[in-house]
């Protein structure tokens, strides 16, 4: 018996009136996994695309591909550059990490040591959040999504690899419920889960989810991100400690697991913009704004604060801006709907990283807190769109 024909077989335990059908969300999400959904709709007003919910979270998914690789290489980099340097290997993961030994020079030991970081994180996330998207849809009776899979990697990459595990869960739990599920789940939230479970480890345990010492997975390292050298000192500062604007545009530095490099984003974000799954004027938005306030800062300038000399293209490769550029800004859902609304949403995060960046002292990087700032203020920005499009309309017939 082909797996259709089991499939086929055991539906109807699970429709309507059936003995499972309180699981039918559960039957469902394997099936649309596993096979195209079968249905569509057939007559008018309704149009059909060959673009399902499935086929969108896929090309997101497969976007993120550089970004998960170049995290795999850059995390073992780190922490196999750091036991060169003379540190032991303290974390669990590092035990099997350094089956292919811990030299920064080989390919396949940065890559199988990284691995071994990432996917604790990912599976946790997967399955700690997956219970969640699970008992919502049964308990609601609806469909359990596929955006659970891009929300899952996307909260990975956004986490250091040092995070606890105990604490992964904690944050996509809250991130699902609290991001997503209390507003009606997929399609309904107007905040980034990923970045609201990311946002509310930040401030519930800091210690683990900033500073220092949490980026490189080896005990005893510690070593300051680009942004906070540049917040204390400058960002002329950064080539004095090694670290070139091609290094950072490559992404061999410090930071979460798959924010650092700008390259693997754009890459992703190309793959994006050519399916049309991003939208171009969220891009050219965040990157005007961005552009428009660091160039007025550095032409303001100042004695005390060395923030405001870093130059646009700066901004750019440290952080997670393109990383935030690539995959939060875009995210289609709690993003601006309307096409100029697009532009205001997306500038409105430009300016706003900046300014938490240079401005506020407290924050050295301000993507995260920049998106979710401009997911919240999104249906405004259309409400007022859309009513100044309905007073034009207006004094044009009047």
């Amino acid at each position: 018996m082909g797996l259709r024909a089991f499939f086929d077989r055991i539906e109807p335990h699970f429709l309507k009136g059936g003995k499972y059908e309180t699981y039918f969300p559960i039957y469902e999400m394997v099936e649309s996994f596993l096979f195209t959904p079968k249905t569509v709709t057939t007559a008018a007003p309704h149009a059909r695309s060959y673009i399902d919910m499935k086929r969108i979270m896929t090309y997101v998914v497969i976007a993120t591909i550089p970004c998960i690789l170049f995290a795999w290489y850059n995390t073992g980099y780190q922490a196999n550059s750091a036991i060169a340097a003379g540190l032991e290997p303290s974390y669990w993961q590092s035990s099997i990490g350094g089956l292919f030994g811990y030299d920064p020079d080989n390919l396949i030991a940065n890559l199988w040591h990284g691995a071994c970081f990432f996917f604790p994180i990912y599976i946790v996330t997967l399955v700690a959040g997956g219970i969640c998207e699970v008992i919502f849809a049964t308990i609601r009776r609806h469909e359990v999504n596929e955006g659970f899979l891009v929300t899952s990697m996307l909260y990975t990459l956004i986490m250091p690899a040092t995070a606890p595990l105990w604490q992964v869960a904690l944050g996509i739990i809250f991130g699902v419920v609290i991001g997503k599920e209390v507003f009606g789940g997929t399609g309904k939230n107007f905040l980034n889960p990923a970045l609201t479970g990311r946002a509310f480890l930040y401030f519930a345990y800091p210690a683990q989810m900033s500073g220092d010492a949490v980026w490189t997975p080896v005990d005893g390292f510690s070593g300051a991100t680009a942004l906070a050298v540049s917040a204390a000192d400058g960002f002329q500062e950064l080539a004095a400690n090694g670290l070139t604007w091609l290094d950072a545009f490559l992404g061999f530095m410090q930071g979460s697991l798959g924010e650092t490099s700008t390259l693997a984003a754009l890459i992703g974000l190309t793959l994006l913009l050519i399916t049309r799954i991003a939208n171009w004027r969220l891009v050219v938005g965040c990157l005007g704004g961005m552009i428009a306030f660091s160039t007025l800062l550095n032409l303001i300038g100042s004695e005390t604060n060395p923030m405001f000399a870093m130059p646009w293209y700066w901004h750019l490769v440290v952080g997670g801006y393109a990383f935030g550029l690539a995959f939060m800004v875009t995210e289609p859902v709690s993003a601006s709907h309307t096409n100029m609304g697009r532009y205001i949403y997306g500038a409105l995060i430009g300016v706003m990283v900046v300014m938490i960046r240079v401005i506020n002292p407290a924050f050295p990087e301000g993507m995260m807190l920049a998106i979710l700032f401009g997911n919240v203020f999104a249906p405004l920005i259309d409400y007022f769109v859309v009513q100044a499009n309905i007073r034009r309309r207006a004094k044009r017939h009047a």
